[in-house]
């Protein structure tokens, strides 16, 4: 891929509303952590929503930004294909790391089917007291009447806990699963965390050693977890050092990223429009459907990327075999035509569970009911406790065209 271009002063963003088409470039990291992408988004889809933008730091891509055709390319695996990787602006191509989201059937299928058995639904009934007492144990550990930081105290502590569930990790080594997970979602080009691509490396395959450790183990003492699940199925008998730090790293980011900027994400969105809030207030029994329109409206992760295995032609435009396509799900789940007044949250929209938050097709997200079920609980046992979490001040978003998220949000709780 193209190197980024770095300069002192990097070009302004262009005016959604009145540039060229041409000079739309929705992967520039700086449209989401300046909240700006709501109007580049709205332009594409009005006017070319299969967009082709010939020159950026990472190349040439066609952007999908309608959410019909974002299901078309995410359910035709024999034309879209998933190998080799999943991001736009994915880390040098010497350090490639498979995993089964970036493979087509029937590889994809097997080593999906393996690992499934830790987010099934007699597992989630079991995990679902443990959940409750975790995100009980955070609230009420947490000042009332006083700012202080969602993120850092709830968001990223409840999900990290979960992850440490997921892959039984001792207790004490549970804060190295996000942060492996923001090395493995960052770049110079994608941004997040800023460090030289060597120590993003190091820090990865710090990771990898950790859990061939955990893999040794648990092929002795097997459990429940993901590494077990791993370590004894079939699926992942002759798997490469680099392809099991693949597998972990998508398992590590689903269960981090979607959960933790959705928890975030939702205190955001009901302060932004606080008749929503009362709303819930009003009608708890909502939290269900809100849940699901909260992952909407945040879209956690903002696309994911397809490589054209032939020639084709999507929405009049002529797909060339190679090259990279982008569907970008923030951008489906602001479809004016599936979803009215799409850019606000509404608890009860009736329809908030079509959304492509989580993929569609064969790559949907396995872990999309654990992550439903964490935040129903949150809010659940949120409500209890405060009659509002109240934003007091802007939050800071993560630069990155990937993960759509939040690195500082400062609330001030007030009891009922």
């Amino acid at each position: 891929m193209a190197e980024a271009i770095v300069t002192d002063t990097p070009a302004p963003l262009p005016d959604p509303a009145t540039c060229a088409l041409d000079a739309i470039d929705v992967s520039d990291p700086r449209i989401f952590e300046d909240n700006c992408w709501q109007g580049y988004f709205a332009r594409l889809r009005a006017e070319d929503p299969v967009h082709f933008h010939a020159e950026s730091p990472f190349g040439a891509y066609w952007s999908v930004t309608r959410l019909d055709d974002i299901k078309t390319v995410d359910t035709t695996h024999q034309v879209y294909s998933s190998e080799p990787v999943i991001v736009i602006g994915d880390a040098a191509e010497d350090f490639h790391i498979p995993m089964f989201i970036a493979m087509d059937p029937p590889r994809h299928d097997e080593q999906r089917k393996g690992v499934q058995p830790a987010v099934a639904p007699r597992q989630l009934a079991n995990l679902e007291p443990l959940i409750r007492e975790r995100v009980a144990d955070i609230l009420d550990g947490l000042p009332v009447g006083e700012p202080f930081d969602w993120v850092e105290a709830v968001s990223v502590e409840l999900t990290t806990r979960m992850l440490a569930t997921l892959f039984d990790v001792p207790f004490e080594d549970r804060h190295l699963l996000p942060f492996w997970s923001d090395c493995a979602t960052s770049s110079p080009q994608t941004g997040g965390l800023t460090m030289p691509e060597e120590e993003r490396r190091g820090h990865l395959m710090e990771c990898l050693e950790y859990f061939t450790r955990l893999w040794q183990k648990r092929e002795r003492e097997p459990g429940q977890d993901f590494v077990s699940m791993m370590a004894h199925s079939p699926a992942f008998k002759n798997m490469s050092p680099m392809e099991y730090l693949g597998n972990l790293v998508l398992l590590i980011v689903g269960g981090n990223d979607t959960t933790r900027n959705s928890i975030s994400g939702g205190i955001l969105a009901l302060n932004t429009w606080p008749d929503q809030y009362q709303k819930l207030r009003d009608r708890p029994e909502v939290i269900p459907n809100m849940v699901a329109e909260i992952i909407r409206w945040q879209t956690p992760l903002a696309h994911m990327r397809r490589t054209a295995a032939c020639d084709a032609e999507l929405a009049g435009k002529q797909i060339r075999k190679g090259d990279r396509v982008i569907m970008w799900y923030i951008s489906g789940n602001r479809d004016e035509a599936h979803f009215e007044d799409a850019d606000r949250l509404i608890i009860d929209r009736p329809n908030a569970r079509s959304h492509v938050a989580f993929g569609y097709g064969i790559h949907r997200c396995m872990g999309n009911r654990l992550a439903e079920m964490q935040l129903r609980i949150a809010w659940e046992e949120i409500l209890k406790r405060f009659h509002t979490v109240e934003l007091v001040d802007e939050p800071t978003r993560v630069k990155s065209n990937f993960v759509k998220g939040y690195t500082r949000m400062p609330v001030v709780l007030h009891r009922h």
